[in-house]
């Protein structure tokens, strides 16, 4: 692969080969992302010929990428449905829904027993800043804290993220 990138450099005038480069490293599905707009239509299919099945009105709202075709990416959402999104609508910014029946702890630190900040509900979305051993630090609108993995939809059971 990397034969071909240099291959690829000296054919094509830089600004070519950095985007040959830059869809090399590109992320494969699954992977997550976030609606990124007010508003987003979600379809039967990969394009705006198939009918609109749900409208979310969620900006931030996490979704799991779980195949591609140009310009659209089919999502999954915390319910389980699944059709396709333009990739504008998209986002690649972390975030993770509160799951669950009961409000979920928010911690000053990622141990158990760390001082309480502050409870956030089911449903709850915020922006994960990192990820390590079972913990995520959230951002719920300024207020942050670590909350346990295995109490948000967004991110995976074993991720770790900077």
């Amino acid at each position: 692969m990397r034969l071909l990138a240099a291959l690829l450099t000296l054919a094509v005038p830089a600004t070519a080969s950095v985007a040959v480069l830059a869809a090399d490293t590109a992320p494969h599905p699954p992977y997550w992302n976030s609606i990124r707009a007010g508003e987003a239509r979600m379809r039967t299919g990969p394009g705006r010929q198939y009918p609109a099945s749900w409208v979310y009105r969620r900006a931030d709202l996490p979704v799991r990428v779980v195949a591609e075709h140009r310009e659209w990416r089919k999502v999954e959402d915390p319910d389980g449905t699944q059709g396709w999104m333009q990739t504008n609508l998209l986002s690649g910014a972390r975030t993770a829904l509160i799951r669950g029946a009961e409000p979920v702890t928010m911690l000053e630190r990622p141990v158990t027993g760390a001082r309480l900040l502050f409870r956030a509900a089911p449903g709850v979305v915020g922006r994960i800043s990192a990820c390590g051993n079972g913990w995520c630090r959230l951002d719920v609108k300024g207020r942050a804290g670590f909350v346990q993995v295995g109490s948000l939809w967004g991110v995976e059971a074993a991720e770790t993220l900077p």
